[in-house]
């Protein structure tokens, strides 16, 4: 074996990330009920990149054990996926789907017959449609919903899984749907917006409660998308800005869920501005007493803020940027094939926060990766895409979460998003994030550069 530079702690997990709708596919198959996705994409299917909607995907649904061959095939060791909510209780409420049932156990079973840790999350942007009806995230009967749904994979699942996580990027739905226009029910209202996150986070916190009540012996966590926040300059305001800026995007999630409260600052922030969600004495209480066991920490790119120029308009709507703008550095390094910055050091900073700030929480990557619009132009006659790019971006950031590791970070995995080219919201096929491209009308799958790059270091645990 060749000398290695970086080495990675024992058990370190190798492997890749989807989510149920992004990668299943078979939307109107085996008793699945409508999720707000399917529903969105029958009204308006205009919205959607080339009108590809998430009825196909990448056909996970039919296709799982020869992809979990191939994840095998190329040093997997871990697979992140998650449980469709309207697959499994088509309602939303009420009865579980048997062939769900049976979908999910075969599925998993096939993971772990290849060697591969599930790692099950149970929540990805998918609520069913029935319930978006009577209110969404906004209702509290939701939150008993969830809990209720997340307490039925936990009894059918409990016995297969030891991973467990609450939900993916719980504030995407919040800023994408209720402060701005991707994701339904496409308002901008800052009141419903941080109603909607609290219940996220009392959700997360019932769900948690409802697991250990069961006595597994599992770990279970929640997934968020931390950017570090950067400020343009050391001046005092543009320093106070990102610090905001922070306490906005940032600590709102991470703070209740491994500390068990909001941020006081935050509290008395929103109150100031008359933006308390409504709650309930109770739900303090909850979200105290189950707090998460593990992180999953999805970084894609840093946050950069400065002191806004102008005040915000007293008369316009209370929104989090009120107290910052955002800032372009000149010189950033970019992902032209994507047009986000490419900033490796950020990994490690939000790893050394975490060791410092929140007792160094046992965390790990759970998505990284670089999306990239036309990616045929880089096949070569055999069809095999020539992506040095994805590999080098891998790699840089690998250099960091093993400095991050030697310098006593709790970090345990790498997860990269994703594992064969997957349907993504609005933007559908627009960008493709794969270690394996996907013939979208042929559903034939080739391992790209990367792909082979990744099973070298996966089976040697560095590079």
């Amino acid at each position: 074996m060749k000398s290695l530079q970086y080495t990675f702690p024992e058990g370190f997990w190798w492997g890749s990330a989807t989510s149920a709708t992004q990668a299943e596919g078979g939307a109107g198959e085996g008793g699945k009920g409508f999720n707000v996705w399917d529903f969105w994409y029958q009204q308006e299917p205009d919205k959607f990149h080339n009108q590809i909607g998430p009825a196909d995907a990448s056909s996970f649904y039919h296709n799982y054990k020869n992809d979990i061959a191939l994840m095998k095939s190329l040093g997997h060791n871990s697979f992140r996926t998650s449980i469709s909510w309207s697959r499994l209780i088509p309602e939303g409420v009420g009865e579980v789907n048997p062939e769900a049932v049976t979908f999910y156990r075969n599925m998993i079973d096939e993971l772990k017959q290849n060697g591969i840790e599930p790692v099950i999350n149970l929540y990805h942007f998918d609520l069913p449609a029935p319930l978006m009806e009577q209110g969404g995230w906004e209702s509290r009967s939701t939150v008993k919903a969830f809990a209720d749904y997340a307490e039925q994979c936990f009894k059918l699942f409990g016995d297969q899984v030891n991973y467990w996580f609450t939900q993916n990027e719980p504030i995407v739905p919040v800023e994408a749907g209720y402060l701005n226009v991707y994701h339904l029910p496409c308002v901008v209202d800052f009141r419903r917006a941080v109603q909607v996150a609290h219940h996220f986070v009392l959700a997360n916190a019932c769900a948690i409660d409802r697991y250990r009540r069961l006595n597994l012996t599992g770990k279970i966590g929640i997934i968020l998308n931390m950017s570090p926040t950067y400020p343009r300059s050391q001046s005092p305001e543009d320093i106070e800005a990102a610090r905001l800026a922070d306490l906005f995007n940032t600590r709102a999630f991470l703070e209740p869920v491994t500390k068990g409260k909001y941020p006081k600052e935050l509290v008395a922030l929103l109150k100031e501005h008359e933006q308390l969600p409504k709650y309930e004495r109770q739900d303090l209480d909850v979200i105290a007493a189950n707090t998460i066991d593990v992180l999953g920490f999805n970084y894609y790119q840093p946050r950069r803020v400065k002191a806004r120029t102008e005040p915000y308009p007293a008369d316009a709507p209370f929104v989090p940027w009120k107290f910052y703008d955002y800032y372009a550095m000149p010189g950033r390094k970019m992902n032209k094939h994507r047009g986000w910055e490419i900033y490796e050091k950020g990994v490690y900073d939000t790893l050394l926060d975490l060791r410092d700030n929140y007792n160094n929480i046992e965390v790990y990557i759970s998505e990284n990766g670089m999306g990239v619009e036309g990616e045929m132009a880089f096949a070569n006659a055999a069809g095999e895409i020539q992506d040095d790019y994805r590999i080098e971006f891998i790699q840089d950031h690998l250099q960091w979460i093993h400095r991050a590791h030697t310098e006593g970070c709790n970090v345990r995995g790498y997860h990269l998003w994703t594992f064969i080219d997957c349907w993504s919201w609005l933007n559908a096929y627009k960008n493709r994030y794969g270690l394996v491209s996907l013939d979208l009308a042929t559903q034939t799958r080739t391992v790209k550069k990367s792909g082979h790059w990744f099973r070298e270091t996966a089976i040697n645990n560095g590079f």
